[in-house]
């Protein structure tokens, strides 16, 4: 990273664009405060990643399009519970809270289902319901839809803009799909070699974008 300077809003979605390679995962695992930074600070939800991480980890919520943190051989509600309980709420609460986030991600009737056993999908769908089992001021998507097929792209992409709709937070999406970042950010960020190289704020089609992340990036 070099020099980055980007303020994310409550309420605001903020795509952050770029290359392989560009540094965006690497960001990220910063503000989740799972990479330490060489240097410079970072806030989250008014925490220090570094001096305050443990507050950092309660104020946000991480969704990967790599997930590899399910516990395979227990269902969709053994796994959320646990996180939820992981979050602090006690058995009942977490019980509670698991069955309403499975509800509204669509994953009710395959709770007891092995998480081994869900598609891709459902798994981004899991995702998506323990990003939010604390009600996070902020949210980091790291391309949350690279593994996932057309219809589950957009139907993931639906019940995010949903999710935030009812959930203001801060949110930060890494996407290489410019049709993604279109449809959902109100601003974007290209990064190129550690550092934002352009910012644009407004709607913009995915035609636009392409144009501007070439010539921002050469």
């Amino acid at each position: 990273m070099q020099h980055v300077d980007l303020v994310v809003g409550v309420g605001e979605v903020v795509a952050l664009l770029g290359p392989n390679g560009a540094g965006k995962s690497t960001l990220l695992r910063i503000l989740s405060t799972s990479v330490l930074p060489d240097g410079g600070y970072a806030k989250l939800a008014g925490h220090d990643v570094v001096a305050d991480a443990q507050a950092v980890r309660r104020s946000i919520g991480v969704v990967t399009g790599d997930d590899r943190a399910w516990y395979w051989r227990l269902t969709g509600r053994q796994n959320l519970e646990f996180f939820a309980c992981l979050n602090g709420l006690r058995r009942r609460a977490a019980a509670a809270r698991t069955d309403s986030l499975l509800t509204e991600v669509g994953l009710d009737r395959s709770a007891n289902r092995r998480v081994g056993e869900y598609s891709s999908g459902m798994r981004a769908r899991l995702a998506l319901a323990r990003a939010f089992i604390s009600d996070p001021a902020v949210l980091l998507f790291d391309e949350p839809t690279q593994n996932l097929d057309p219809a589950a792209t957009v139907a993931f992409r639906e019940m995010i803009t949903d999710f935030i709709a009812r959930r203001p937070a801060a949110v930060l999406f890494a996407t290489h799909d410019l049709h993604e970042a279109a449809e959902l950010a109100a601003r974007v960020a290209v990064l190129s070699e550690g550092k934002i190289v352009f910012t644009k704020i407004g709607q913009s089609t995915a035609a636009d974008l392409e144009q501007e992340v070439l010539a921002a990036t050469r």
